[in-house]
């Protein structure tokens, strides 16, 4: 009895004990909740399981005769609020979640489909490299002919034109430009791969009906 009290005294307040007890449980009040697990409780008398949050107190009849607490400490309303926060952060994730899944089951109904797309996405990346690399080409090319006209100053390199000494510089930038692309596009196609990889673990699961 006293651990029933001791709800009673934070819900109700230490001036309105005696009226809590004696008035409000004595009419048969019913008093209802929803816990934080989203279970609705009900019961003839305040609810330690919804200390921290709103009760409503119902007449016999039904209808509402008053809505009862939280009555909390300044700290007890910080870790109240710091976990209905952390309730209300993991409910987004989840409803994101299904998002997701609803998502993606309606965009792959097979592997076959899912494969598909991971290929043609490979493909469009080593397209872009074959053009590169083609340039690469016409470069290598370009230096080749470079190098013939610096031929005639090899003895002293500083005797060539400036004009030629800047067409050989800006042919050595967009050479070594072209191969930092390259590198990047074949880091992207690893991204590719490791999203679609890790879109078939989720899909698997999906495709077995589970959650």
């Amino acid at each position: 009895m006293k651990h029933a009290t001791d709800w009673v005294i934070r819900l109700c307040g230490i001036g309105a004990l005696s009226a809590c007890l004696l008035g409000d449980l004595s009419a048969q009040s019913i008093f209802t909740c929803v816990d934080s697990r989203g279970k609705k409780l009900t019961s003839d008398r305040p609810i330690p399981e919804c200390i921290d949050r709103e009760q409503k107190e119902l007449n016999a009849s039904g209808t509402v005769k008053r809505s009862v607490g939280p009555n909390l400490t300044a700290q007890e309303e910080a870790q109240l609020e710091e976990r209905h926060k952390k309730e209300f952060e993991d409910r987004a994730r989840a409803t994101e979640e299904r998002r997701r899944n609803r998502v993606l089951l309606a965009r792959y109904q097979n592997q076959a489909a899912h494969d598909t797309e991971r290929a043609n996405a490979l493909t469009q990346v080593d397209d872009v490299i074959q053009t590169a690399n083609k340039r690469l080409q016409d470069l290598a090319k370009q230096r080749k002919d470079l190098d013939a006209e610096l031929e005639f100053y090899k003895k002293d390199p500083s005797k060539a034109p400036a004009p030629l000494r800047r067409r050989v510089t800006e042919a050595e930038d967009d050479r070594q430009g072209q191969q930092r692309f390259i590198a990047n596009q074949e880091l992207e196609k690893k991204r590719i791969n490791t999203r679609f990889d890790e879109e078939l673990a989720r899909l698997k699961v999906l495709w077995a009906g589970g959650s």
